[in-house]
């Protein structure tokens, strides 16, 4: 497969050279760089220098051998990283990897490359899935892959060795026709936004959306709210009614939410969970969703109305802090508590 460069709004991503190897000896030895990677430290200059001359040789990428994308800046006078290529099974499938320098994270530049990256290999006709594999920890990682359209696929136990120490493994994968489904989803702002309810017309629909999975340590499968909502503990002693509605926008279903409903021993709902499918989301459905949720409670007679959240990269916090939830001091099961007053 030969491989021309590719320019991005941002970005040049080049075929390694052998003028590269400074570069990439200085960003392997990086510990932070080197966190969730696969190889140890120190990370020898000849190493590198060895790399890079075998990758350089090669025309492009070719089966069974990793070569090498290096990321710059388009003037290609600053590496900001790499993406390194392995064509498998004679060219029908790739798994992809990158690293970038500390000073370019934070910057979109991973998830510009690798989308850059994915469009160029799935051009090939040959080629009809890639994957990716990362440490559990390596949030940031997952993220760049499912911004990307990356389905996590498997997570293995004690899978994978770097030195003497293994871990865990996620495993994330993308066919041709996901990538498809992915790069032509809604982007635009949503329009009509409603809560509708559930029954047996919608509810598997509801089941089947989903958060990325990065964003399943703060909201939960709609499985389980389907199961927790069937059988409520009590709180405090008292019943506990929970409130469920899906969320669609120009008629899609795109979320689901579940309050507990104001009564006389529980008078200030709870917002008990809020998802928006990983295909809809930065759209503003969350805010809308909140509105309708507000004006619901408002009718409903409550003067406020209570949230909690896990704090953490991915977590919905900033969507609530935006809106006007305070946290009320307390913390409960490792969450914040909040609170927006509806009076």
């Amino acid at each position: 497969m030969t491989f021309e460069p590719i320019r991005t709004e941002r970005l040049l991503l080049r075929p390694v050279r052998r003028t590269d190897a400074d570069a990439l000896t200085e960003r392997r030895n990086n510990p932070d760089v080197a966190k969730w990677q696969t190889w140890t430290l120190p990370y020898p200059a000849e190493r590198a220098e060895q790399s890079v001359d075998e990758m350089a040789a090669m025309p492009g990428p070719v089966h069974d051998e990793w070569w090498m994308l290096t990321i710059a800046d388009l003037a290609d006078t600053e590496i900001y990283g790499d993406v390194p290529i392995r064509l498998t099974w004679d060219g029908r499938s790739a798994e992809i990897g990158y690293s970038l320098t500390p000073t370019a994270w934070g910057k979109g530049y991973a998830t510009e490359a690798v989308e850059a990256v994915c469009a160029r290999l799935f051009d090939d006709g040959k080629v009809t899935r890639l994957s990716a594999m990362l440490h559990p920890d390596n949030t940031a990682s997952a993220q760049v892959l499912e911004r990307t359209g990356f389905v996590f696929e498997g997570h293995t136990l004690l899978s994978f060795w770097v030195g003497n120490d293994n871990s865990d493994d996620w495993l994330y994968g993308m066919t041709r026709e996901q990538h498809t489904a992915w790069t032509t989803r809604p982007r635009h702002p949503a329009g009509d936004v409603r809560l509708v309810a559930i029954d047996h017309t919608n509810s598997a629909a509801v089941a089947a959306l989903s958060t990325h999975h990065s964003q399943r340590q703060f909201v939960p499968p709609i499985e389980q709210s389907f199961r927790e909502a069937l059988f409520v503990a009590p709180h405090q002693g008292s019943p506990v009614e929970p409130w469920l509605r899906a969320v669609e926008a120009d008629s899609e279903l795109v979320g689901f939410v579940m309050l507990t409903a104001p009564t006389e021993a529980h008078p200030i709902p709870y917002l008990w969970r809020l998802l928006i499918d990983r295909r809809h989301q930065r759209r503003g459905v969350g805010h809308c969703v909140l509105d309708l949720i507000v004006e619901h409670c408002r009718e409903a007679g409550a003067t406020a109305l209570d949230i909690s959240w896990l704090p953490g990269r991915g977590s919905p916090e900033p969507l609530y802090v935006r809106y006007g939830f305070a946290s009320t001091g307390e913390i409960v099961d490792g969450e914040i508590e909040g609170r927006l007053s509806l009076a």
